[in-house]
């Protein structure tokens, strides 16, 4: 038997499939989040050409928490008013829910016979030993309002806002939407 003629063995996660989907989009989600966080941080250090900017530590990436607590202190708490109200709601939202999120991400998973329906996730922190239970619906709105905290903090400005971005844009068509209008399937399947 070749190598290529070798089976590759795997091992059931004990996860459904609407489950990782869900986790999934999870992931893409908060990575958006934090893509924009970043961003909008890194925009607020101006520089003219010939001097060279230092960024502070926490921009480094490292800690999303510590990019977070710059985003709150030089995009959130400087922007105009109405969209400082937006902005802030949306702060206060990703610190509620990041421990959820880094349950789903960083713990380990596992499920019982006793709870089919439930899937448990066990991660150690320092000492403490931290364990979440969640069901396939529990995903679904965790993904709704993770999709609703990018949004807002993309376009604080609300729908008004998004409208005008894309119709500044000219044109705009997403991935699903090329892969539709070209037969191209960019996702590989």
């Amino acid at each position: 038997m070749t190598k290529e003629e070798t089976p590759t063995l795997t091992l059931d996660l004990g996860l459904s499939d609407k489950e990782v989907f869900f986790i999934g989009r999870i992931v893409s989600q908060w990575g958006a989040i934090e893509h924009e966080v970043f961003v909008q941080c890194l925009l607020t250090f101006d520089r003219t050409e010939s001097e060279e900017i230092t960024l502070p530590k926490a921009m480094n990436n490292l800690s999303f928490s510590n990019v977070l607590d710059l985003w709150k202190e030089r995009v959130v708490d400087t922007s105009n008013e109405q969209h400082r109200k937006v902005l802030s709601q949306q702060y206060e939202r990703i610190v509620e829910v990041k421990d959820y999120r880094n349950a789903l991400v960083h713990g380990m998973w596992s499920w019982s016979p006793s709870e089919p329906d439930v899937i448990t996730t066990t991660r150690i922190r320092k000492k403490d030993i931290i364990t979440t239970k969640f069901k396939a619906d529990d995903l679904v709105d965790f993904y709704t309002q993770i999709a609703q905290i990018y949004f807002n903090i993309k376009f604080p400005g609300g729908e008004e806002q998004f409208i005008e971005a894309r119709m500044s844009q000219g044109g705009y068509i997403s991935r699903k939407g090329f892969e539709v209008l070209f037969g191209n399937t960019v996702g590989g399947e």
